[in-house]
């Protein structure tokens, strides 16, 4: 090895530019400041009419005149007694100084009097008659020095700031470290898609996503074709150009496109709509090129963008706008679907807003297949908590069908974070392998939140909570459309509950008549009517009930057709059905209110028979209550057990 030093290996150094700018910045601010004081030291102002007396007194030898002012010298043997009667009576302090003081000072270099400049005509006449020499100041001329201290200094302090901050803009818009100014520039336009080879891939196939069948056969299909295309072709088959995966957030949408990287076998590129978008206007597009011209070059391969909302939202019809989500979106469909064929490549994107979609970019032959990814069943509920638990150490007496019986309504996401709330409860707990106790008291951290055992409710109070959860556990095992009660508890938990009541549905519905609705608004409106008819009064506890029984309520009035006032009139739309669900009126303002009747009619109506259903079984309400504030939590089987035996 050789041991001459190269100097090429060393690495650059950077140039501090903040600390230039700061050094630019003295060597302005000293030169103004020696301009400013440059030639003036002036220390005794007098007044015009001193001045003319220090004249006539003949104690002046020369004055230095300008625009503005008038610098006095005194001659070298003036009497100094006589000046300062003459400067005292008016001159204060300053003037009045002493003897030594003026002495001390040498002319005419520096000036200890000078006075305002006055329009005097006679001022030469007596300054003559005084024998006082006059000068009169010659502005200097300017040089070359001067105007760099005042005119480009502070311009190239200007220009260096600007630089300096639209170089940090540049870095932060894409162009990276290293690349400079023009690197930053340069850098703007370019994909910024992760690229995950055959030797690098995801590490997650098919077999490792569960509960969404119709949509892994889609996507198996799409990755047939671009393993096997000659079999597609030879029966006259076209290839898919794109999928677009919709549904709510947490059901696997990402997970599926990662397991079509790890099943393809080519090269998949994978990006955000957010991505595309940066301050400058035509960089989205520019993107877009970059990335299908990379794609071009790989062919057969797959894109996947995530969030498609973020740049393909409907186009604005009202105004002519040219945006630069618009310009990206123009160049997407062109891409997409243009006159340039793009063969070998399929698009997937996924959203949780296809309502917002443009419609051109959901048309077939963009994207040829709207795949569905719902919340799973209860048997892709079962299967997806097999998939997540496969690693983690269960004991014999867990039941996944129980667990995915009361996770009705969960995610894939909820449930691997059920698992694993499970296998850190086991930890907790000290023992080798998860419980059934373990997986239920997830269930109940995931949608509850933690038990809040600092909370401490008075005896009033637990009394109050226990005869409202009672009152919807008994409300709902008197009815016969009610879905049967699993746990009843009064302990707090972190997500404002002081209590809640676990009902668990027999089978998984897909449909329910008007009967079991409005059984559930019983059942919602149980815990206040217990309240009622216990205690005579009414609390603050009931307002999340309030709530869902109102929203269970109108949603039969408005969109499920079945109030006898309106019949089959829907009322209402459903938007973002796979965020936040919020419904839109379609309605006049007039059919709102008679609507507001309706739906004030069925809760009074499910009120009342909670409070009748109570008042006929206050001895079951009153011995199951009195369990719950002794015990704090009760299965579904004692429940039942109290209530025969009551």
């Amino acid at each position: 090895m050789s041991d001459h030093h190269n100097p090429d290996a060393e690495p650059k150094k950077k140039i501090n530019w903040f600390i230039i700018l700061i050094v630019l910045f003295l060597l302005t601010f000293g030169l103004n400041l020696i301009n400013m004081r440059q030639g003036s030291s002036a220390s005794f102002q007098i007044s015009y009419d001193q001045f003319l007396d220090l004249v006539e007194a003949g104690v002046v030898d020369q004055v230095y005149m300008n625009d503005d002012q008038i610098r006095i010298a005194l001659r070298e043997d003036a009497d100094l007694n006589k000046v300062s009667s003459i400067l005292s009576p008016a001159s204060g302090s300053n003037a009045s100084g002493s003897n030594a003081s003026i002495r001390e000072i040498t002319l005419p270099r520096t000036v200890i009097l000078y006075t305002g400049r006055v329009d005097d005509p006679q001022l030469v006449s007596a300054l003559r008659s005084g024998k006082v020499r006059i000068y009169e100041e010659i502005p200097e001329q300017t040089s070359i020095f001067s105007v760099i201290a005042s005119w480009l200094v502070p311009m190239a302090v200007m220009y260096l700031l600007y630089f300096f901050i639209f170089r940090m803009l540049m870095k932060r818009a894409g162009g990276g470290e290293g690349g400079g100014f023009l690197g930053g520039i340069s850098g703007i336009g370019k994909s910024k898609a992760k690229v995950y080879n055959v030797e690098k891939n995801t590490g997650i196939t098919f077999r490792d996503v569960a509960g969404q069948d119709e949509a892994k056969e889609s996507l198996e299909e799409m990755v047939d074709y671009l393993k096997n295309p000659k079999k597609y072709q030879n029966i006259g088959a076209r290839q898919p150009k794109g999928a677009l995966l919709v549904g709510p957030p947490g059901t696997g949408k990402t997970l599926l496109a990662k397991a079509v990287a790890g099943e393809a076998g080519v090269p998949f590129y994978h990006l955000t709509g957010s991505e595309f978008v940066e301050m400058f206007v035509g960089v989205g597009a520019s993107r877009v090129r970059d990335l299908f011209q990379t794609a071009k070059k790989n062919t057969p391969c797959i894109i996947f963008i995530d969030e498609i909302d973020a740049i393909g939202k409907k186009r604005d019809v009202q105004m002519a706008t040219n945006d630069e989500r618009e310009q990206t979106l123009n160049q997407l469909l062109a891409e997409m679907d243009g006159f340039e064929t793009n063969g070998g490549i399929i698009v997937l994107a996924a959203t949780n807003r296809p309502e917002v979609l443009d419609q051109a970019l959901l048309r077939p032959g963009r994207f040829d297949r709207r795949i569905i990814v719902e919340k799973p069943d209860l048997s892709g509920r079962e299967s997806i908590l097999a998939v997540h638990s496969k690693k983690v150490t269960l004991a014999p007496d867990v039941d996944l069908h129980e667990i995915a019986l009361s996770t009705s309504g969960a995610s894939g996401a909820d449930l691997a974070n059920i698992v694993n709330e499970g296998a850190l409860r086991a930890v907790r707990m000290n023992r080798t392998a998860v419980s059934q106790a373990d997986l239920m008291e997830s269930v109940e951290t995931v949608f509850a939140g933690k038990e809040k055992k600092d909370r401490v409710l008075s005896a009033k109070e637990r009394q109050l909570v226990a005869y409202h959860e009672v009152g919807h556990a008994l409300v709902s095992a008197l009815q016969k459309n009610a879905q049967p009660v699993q746990k009843i508890t009064i302990v707090p938990r972190t997500m404002g509950s002081l209590g809640y009541t676990m009902s668990v549905p027999e089978e998984e519905r897909y449909l329910l008549t008007k009967e079991e609705l409005m059984a559930q608004i019983t059942m919602l409106l149980g815990g206040r009517a217990a309240e009622i008819v216990r205690f005579g009064a009414e609390t603050t506890g009931a307002a999340n009930d309030i709530e869902r029984a109102t929203d269970l309520a109108r949603k039969m009035v408005t969109q499920y057709g079945m109030s006898d006032q309106f019949g089959s009139m829907g009322l209402a739309s459903t938007q973002s059905q796979y965020l936040d669900g919020r419904n839109i009126s379609t309605c006049s303002e007039a059919t709102n209110a008679q609507a507001d009747e309706a739906v004030r009619q069925i809760l009074s109506r499910c009120q009342r028979d909670a409070e009748e259903l109570l008042r006929s079984h206050s001895d079951s309400l009153d011995a199951i209550a009195n369990t719950l504030l002794e015990k704090e939590n009760i299965s579904g089987k004692e429940f039942m057990e109290l209530l025969k035996a009551s």
